[in-house]
């Protein structure tokens, strides 16, 4: 049975008591100690130094009634003690501080002592989890001399019973959502509406959660963050543990993930824990999780269900209780249909999928994050960097245009401003800089993006037959460049994004996906067809 800790604040006048007859009194505090069937491992109790005196007679007292409970003493001074905001901060310091075990330890707040103020400021830190515990609540009897403890009830708060408290917490909730995003100001709609619902699921639910989108666009930064944010709410007490699934196939997958014992194979010279193991408590992100093997998911899907496995070579199971985060560049789906990924894996981990878009999708939070990087690149050199207006100007208009592909996402632009911070030796970029950064991410682009043996006239043949024929050379040329961009996109919507990126800023929706396949349409093709040659 888990500890019961007991945290609460030293009541001056409810406390108070002296000689003999204070034990005729209801003391809260001590009383609490008194009852037999609510056995205290250990009491905080948060005091003035101004009662000093008062503090060490109930501690007395607590050890006298309660042999087995330890009372540990924490100092904080009120210069007043109805004061809200004073009151609130130094409790709320007290909670930060504070190193909970809610794996071993229960913890119960005492809501009877202290002021108004102070009762409610414990009721708030305990309603948002900064205080991981329940409240306690206790009573005199109905004769206060009788010397009985008198009675207590210890309450679960449930958040749907309390919408007009709940309300309070909606900075809180944006603070929440700003720690994901890192601080940055990021100003597409789209996305800060993703990242508001990834705040909630973060703080709300255990369930596995699928990050898609393009490499480079942030995923595992966002697992990061998710993992830091339940840490710091208390949802998670174990590590973080990240796999790059890419990097781990073949025979060693499985030792990798779920461990082996000695002599398992050769080569197994002592046992492996594996890394499901490692993330016991706490979270393991499974980054291009579409490239496990059929094995290997066979395994995943029962210790994400079970929490038990078998280790390589192993005849007794271990158990790991982990959250899951996987990401992947992947179409799951596809995956699905050509039987390269589980089913029912995938509809384990889909629970909560979010996708995340490409930085050309998100050009409005270019320059949110340009200053970010900059920042960032300060705090690690202790160099302030930073453009000339003219060059700033310039670098946000290439960023931005419609033609800036940013095949890396954020790794491009992450990439850029680390070159142009080597190639600026007093920290300040100049439109020369800017310049030469410029040509080399177009060169790098051109390089990713031109197709080496992409689709020719003989190629559009192929796909529409004798129809080729019926098509002007101006559109047959324009249905190259679409069937190209197509074969080299991860997706319809991903495509389309590429192809009508100046005209959907100026639409308040865009549908690309849906113009696209109109368009292809049109000549009588559709997503399937264009790229089945390239998933073959």
């Amino acid at each position: 049975m888990s500890n019961r800790v007991v945290i609460g604040l030293l009541g001056p006048a409810l406390d108070r008591g002296a000689g003999p007859d204070r034990w005729s009194q209801w003391r809260p505090t001590v009383s609490l100690c008194q009852h037999e069937e609510l056995l205290i491992s250990r009491i905080e109790l948060i005091h003035d130094p101004r009662y000093s005196a008062l503090v060490d007679v109930v501690a007395e007292d607590i050890r006298s009634v309660s042999p087995e409970t330890q009372v540990r003493l924490n100092r904080m001074t009120f210069r007043d003690p109805w004061d809200f905001e004073e009151v609130y901060g130094k409790l709320h310091d007290f909670a930060r501080k504070y190193e909970f075990d809610t794996e071993h330890e229960d913890y119960l707040i005492h809501v009877t002592t202290g002021t108004h103020v102070a009762q409610i400021c414990l009721f708030l830190l305990t309603e948002s989890r900064h205080l991981p515990g329940r409240l306690i609540q206790s009573s005199p009897p109905k004769r206060r001399s009788s010397g009985s403890p008198g009675n207590y009830a210890i309450i679960d708060l449930d958040l749907s019973r309390y919408d007009r408290i709940a309300s309070r917490f909606d900075t809180e909730q944006r603070e929440g959502t700003t720690f994901l995003k890192a601080g940055i100001e990021t100003r597409n709609p789209a996305f800060n509406r993703m990242i508001d619902e990834i705040e909630h699921v973060a703080i709300h639910s255990s369930a596995p959660m699928l990050l898609t989108g393009p490499t480079g666009a942030g995923k595992s930064s966002l697992a990061r963050r998710v993992f830091d944010l339940k840490k710091l709410r208390h949802g998670i007490t174990g590590r973080f543990v990240e796999v790059n699934c890419a990097t781990i196939r073949g025979d060693g997958a499985m030792s990798a993930l779920f461990g082996h014992k000695r002599g398992a194979f050769t080569g197994a010279a002592r046992d492996r824990a594996g890394l499901l193991r490692e993330a016991d408590a706490g979270l393991l992100f499974l980054d291009e999780v579409g490239e496990l093997g059929i094995d290997e998911q066979a395994m995943l899907l029962r210790a994400v269900e079970e929490k038990r496995f078998f280790p390589v070579g192993g005849d007794r199971e271990v158990e790991s209780d982990f959250q899951l985060i996987c990401g992947t560049n992947r179409d799951l789906g596809e995956s699905v249909r050509s039987g390269a990924f589980r089913d029912d894996l995938l509809a384990r981990i889909n629970m909560w999928s979010f996708e995340m878009p490409g930085l050309a999708a998100r050009r409005e939070d270019i320059e949110p994050n340009i200053r970010y990087e900059l920042l960032r690149l300060t705090d690690a050199t202790g160099r302030r960097y930073q453009f000339n207006k003219e060059a700033f100007a310039k670098f946000l208009s290439f960023s931005m245009a419609a033609d800036s592909r940013w095949c890396g996402n954020f790794r491009d632009l992450n990439a850029a401003i680390a070159r142009m911070a080597t190639m600026s030796p007093t920290g300040r970029f100049t439109t020369e800089v800017v310049d030469r950064e410029i040509d080399r991410l177009r060169m790098s682009w051109r390089m990713l993006t031109t197709p080496t043996d992409g689709p020719d006239a003989s190629a559009i043949e192929a796909l529409i037959g004798e129809r080729l024929d019926d098509i002007d050379e101006f559109d047959r040329v324009q249905l190259v460049h679409v069937v190209a961009v197509c074969r080299d996109s991860r997706s319809l919507s991903d495509a389309g994004r590429r192809l009508f990126g100046a005209t959907r800023k100026r639409r308040k929706i865009a549908n690309d996906a849906d113009r696209l396949r109109k368009y292809l349409a049109r000549f009588g093709l559709d997503w399937a067809s264009v790229v089945r040659d390239v998933n073959s």
